[in-house]
């Protein structure tokens, strides 16, 4: 039951980067896929279907290195839910995805199932306080990645990351994500210390 649910939230989020994916075409008559693939949450999301989907295969008990992405892609996806309620929301159609249904399910449902999988289902084990840098490599390269193109061709996937903001103020931006990332990170880390509700694999991460 738990892998047929995973499996289904996976396939959600599919269906509403699809969805997504399919207005943008039929709005603009096509896409640039560096700027539509672009976003954190459309990555974040993707990456999540693709980590439960393994994990609902069961391949997390023969793989160390799955627990420690799932719990990498559960952190990005809460920071997802967290910067759309706080900074994305309130601009309305302009910070979220012209697909209302699509974007509810990417902004909000993911990050709160995402979360309550990794905090009931305990078939992950114990990740070493070691290994939590694992969380960094990949938000700082999109980092790099958004902010060179700013400074290029101008586009960037969210308006707090705008350089006419000055890059004071999107420093500060960049460092409360990492700060967030940390954090999130130390408390889904210090979760797979609790044996969960469901389930529970008792070995540690190496």
């Amino acid at each position: 039951m738990i892998a047929l649910a995973r499996w289904a939230v996976a396939a959600l989020i599919l269906v509403a980067v699809g969805a997504t994916l399919a207005e943008a075409v039929e709005r603009t008559g096509g896409i640039n896929p560096f700027n539509f693939f672009g976003y954190f949450t459309i990555q974040s999301n993707l990456l999540l279907a693709l980590v439960l989907v393994l994990s609902g295969t069961g391949l997390g008990r023969w793989s160390a290195g799955l627990p420690y992405a799932r719990g990498a892609v559960t952190v990005y996806i809460v920071i997802v839910g967290v910067v759309y309620g706080t900074l994305l929301a309130p601009l309305a159609e302009a910070g979220g995805v012209p697909v209302p249904w699509a974007n509810t399910i990417l902004h909000n449902v993911s990050p709160v199932l995402a979360a309550l999988d990794w905090l009931v289902v305990g078939d992950r084990p114990r990740l070493r306080w070691s290994r939590l840098w694992v969380l960094l490599p990949y938000p700082a390269v999109w980092v790099a990645v958004v902010l060179a193109r700013g400074a290029t061709d101008g586009w960037v996937p969210y308006p707090f990351l705008a350089p006419s903001q000055g890059y004071g103020v999107v420093a500060a931006y960049c460092g409360a994500i990492f700060v967030l990332a940390l954090a999130f990170g130390a408390i889904a880390w210090l979760v797979t210390r609790w044996r969960g509700l469901i389930r529970r694999s008792q070995r540690i991460a190496s």
